[in-house]
């Protein structure tokens, strides 16, 4: 079992993680709106313990974060808590992101983080089983691969990559809240990715995948 989500996830899963031996959590990046949920985790005492993996080269950051005077340093925590670096993919995003390949019973999945297109985008998503892909903005556009810093991705070049990538099955997630104030606008999302890659599905809070 394998589970996605933002940092303030983890009380989403107190219940399902009683029922588990082993809790792995990778960060793709180090955005506050993706780690604010770590700086909460004085809150937990999951009985497993949480091994967390970041991007080689990046414990260094993990440790500045989470640490006085923002937050309890993990050694500090109810829990035990154990922090590792692992191979990663970089992508393009503003100071770095990286995407994850897992194997899970034969079974690819690959996970973008926050990115634009770029040439590590094919050796992330190649031949997956499933894509899980960011699509911050709500109208694909050219302009937004050639001008804009953060890197980001629309449904158009988030589909066009599933295809060039022999991927199986592609779920758009990330979708940027200024832009998708509504669900019927990722379901619109969806519909515009599916013209070039009709297996897509636009993700929503609790879904589960099946592979």
């Amino acid at each position: 079992m394998l589970f996605l989500m933002q940092a303030m996830g983890y009380i989403n899963l107190i219940n399902i993680l009683k029922n588990l031996n082993l809790f792995l959590s990778y960060i793709s990046h180090f955005h506050l709106d993706h780690v604010s949920g770590l700086h909460v985790l004085n809150k937990f005492s999951f009985p497993q313990g949480i091994n967390i993996f970041v991007p080689k080269g990046r414990k260094k950051d993990f440790e500045t974060l989470i640490a006085p005077p923002f937050t309890i340093p993990p050694q500090n925590l109810r829990m035990k808590v154990t922090v590792s670096e692992t191979e990663a993919i970089e992508q393009f995003h503003a100071y770095g992101d990286h995407g994850y390949r897992v194997t899970l019973e034969d079974k690819i999945i690959a996970y973008s983080g926050d990115c634009g297109i770029s040439k590590s985008s094919i050796p992330l998503a190649k031949d997956a089983d499933l894509l899980i892909h960011e699509c911050s903005y709500q109208i694909s556009d050219i302009r937004n691969q050639t001008s804009d810093k953060w890197g980001h991705v629309g449904p158009i070049e988030a589909a066009q990559l599933a295809k060039d990538a022999g991927v199986k099955k592609l779920i758009l997630t990330h979708f940027d809240a200024s832009q998708y104030t509504t669900l019927e606008a990722r379901i619109e999302a969806e519909k515009q990715a599916q013209k070039i890659f009709p297996s897509t599905t636009a993700a929503t809070d609790d879904m589960v995948v099946n592979l």
